[in-house]
């Protein structure tokens, strides 16, 4: 999956990055985490970052190419990476804790966002060439993205979609789509080297990236002892009776009512190609024979 991803990236970088038009391509680094049914705060689930477990956060990097489309608007394709992890022993509200599943998943993204400026200095230090400027924008996009969540049982990791342990007809879907929504910034220094800044909230099409969804499900239904033992891990802690009887089959295993989602908050680095020249209005050349001539400078986005 990620020599596809990347392999789609190339091609693509390949036959455009040398193009006439402004272009900047580079690599990122950063964190990754993510927000479902299983770890959490104390309370019960609550939307976006309150609820994330910060301790379980992981590496993220990626590579991307953007094309400034307009003078505001630019168009980024990219391919991200980043390990998510969650685990209910992390968790002080006792429901979450005592149901005791954990995972971990490898998320394989690509991605295309646009990105509008909101805030634009085009002449940091008012040296009047135009060489080292400063965006800000807010973005949004479709992503495409390959996950296989996975759970540490005994020694060994498990592969959990195929022993389906919410008793599953169907296994649920590896390739899913996101909404990707980014705030983020990045400064240009001398024209061609870039350095930015970006969060990137992925809202998901999918409730399993931790495996869990609905209900704890009949034995019947399980298809191996491996199955039965990871569906249910309430049973590894001694807990009282009643307190048991919580994790037993119909009881709530997860919450099917809000799907789950991820993030990346990453530094980039990027260099800037080569693109068509424009005369800029109103920009006065330094000239020290003409104060008043028009210099011929290179938009940069």
């Amino acid at each position: 999956m990620k020599n596809g991803f990347l392999l789609l990236f190339l091609v693509v970088f390949s036959s455009h990055a040398f193009s006439q038009f402004l272009w900047d391509a580079g690599v990122k680094i950063g964190a990754s985490d993510y927000l479902g049914d299983i770890g959490g705060k104390s309370g019960t689930r609550r939307n976006f970052v309150p609820d994330m477990q910060l301790g379980e956060t992981k590496l993220s990097t990626g590579a991307f190419v953007r094309y400034a489309w307009w003078q505001n608007v630019s168009v980024m394709l990219s391919y991200n990476y980043g390990r998510i992890a969650g685990s209910d022993a992390l968790s002080t509200n006792p429901g979450r804790h005592d149901r005791n599943l954990s995972f971990r998943n490898n998320i394989n993204e690509l991605a295309l966002q646009g990105e509008v400026y909101f805030y634009t200095n085009e002449d940091i230090g008012h040296s009047y060439a135009y060489t080292n400027t400063f965006r800000a924008y807010v973005g949004l996009g479709v992503a495409v993205f390959h996950h296989n969540p996975q759970a540490y049982y005994e020694g060994t990791w498990y592969d959990l979609r195929p022993l389906k342990t919410e008793g599953e007809v169907k296994p649920y879907a590896t390739y899913c789509m996101a909404i990707p929504a980014s705030i983020g910034c990045y400064f240009t220094w001398k024209r061609y080297y870039r350095i930015g800044w970006d969060f990137c909230w992925r809202t998901t099409f999918t409730d399993y990236l931790d495996d869990v969804s609905g209900r704890y499900p009949p034995t019947s239904k399980l298809t191996s002892p491996i199955a039965v033992a990871l569906s249910n891990r309430s049973t590894e802690l001694d807990l009282p009776a009643g307190v048991e009887a919580n994790y037993q089959p119909g009881s709530k295993r997860g919450d099917p009512t809000h799907n789950d989602s991820y993030m990346f908050t990453t530094f980039n680095f990027s260099y800037v190609f080569r693109g068509r020249w424009y005369r800029r209005k109103g920009v006065a050349s330094h000239s020290h024979t003409n104060g008043h001539r028009k210099k011929m400078v290179r938009l940069k986005f």
